[in-house]
């Protein structure tokens, strides 16, 4: 697929899979350019709307008995129950051949990658596999990382190498393409986006 081909070809339930590196206790103790709590949130939600839309998980730690600890827990209950997740040794999530394997059993070809940091745990395993002739999507408010410098360090290096920036929210609900659907009011539960809740709030009210 060209360069300018995979920036218009829409994601769908399809073609994606959702990719969550790094979202360990120790390294979220560190995130300092978005709340933490937020950042569950949002990694929580993109897992969940995933799930809802059938759309393959692949996670994975880094020296999770050790250095960085386990998975959060507020999203290890998120994921589905058969969902085991990869623990691996080396930096870029890629580079693990167990990772990189359970991504290519997926047979999709567009992969939603999160990651704690943004600038490594996210960016690195989404340079390689752009590189890798996937089409690589980050979303940026389920990663984190410890200063706005290694934020915007990360942004301009994934984008220098034609990583799509975007945020968890707008990718799954590209990937649901119909609000008509009968799974729409599910996918829009878990992503649990604030001002959506309220909306609803405000239109169930006129319907009483």
């Amino acid at each position: 697929m060209s360069e300018h081909s995979k920036f218009l070809e829409p994601i769908t339930r399809e073609n994606a899979a959702v990719v969550l590196v790094d979202h360990q206790v120790g390294l979220l103790s560190g995130v300092r350019d978005i709340p933490v709590g937020e950042l569950k949130h949002n990694v929580v939600a993109l897992a969940r709307a995933a799930t809802v839309l059938e759309i393959p998980l692949v996670v994975t730690t880094t020296a999770a008995d050790s250095m960085w600890g386990p998975t959060t827990p507020e999203l290890v209950q998120a994921l589905p129950a058969e969902r085991k997740i990869i623990d691996r040794s080396t930096v870029n999530a890629w580079h693990d051949d167990r990772v990189r394997e359970a991504i290519e059993a997926t047979g999709r070809r567009k992969l939603i990658f999160a990651g704690v940091s943004l600038e490594v745990c996210a960016a690195l395993p989404a340079i390689s596999a752009t590189a890798a002739g996937y089409d690589a999507y980050v979303a940026v408010d389920a990663s984190g990382t410890f200063s706005q410098a290694k934020r915007e360090a990360g942004l301009l290096r994934m984008q220098q190498a034609g990583v799509i920036v975007s945020d968890y929210a707008t990718l799954l609900v590209e990937a649901l393409a119909d609000n008509a659907l009968p799974e729409s009011a599910a996918v829009y539960a878990a992503l649990d986006m604030p001002f959506a809740v309220l909306v609803g709030q405000i239109s169930a009210a006129y319907q009483a």
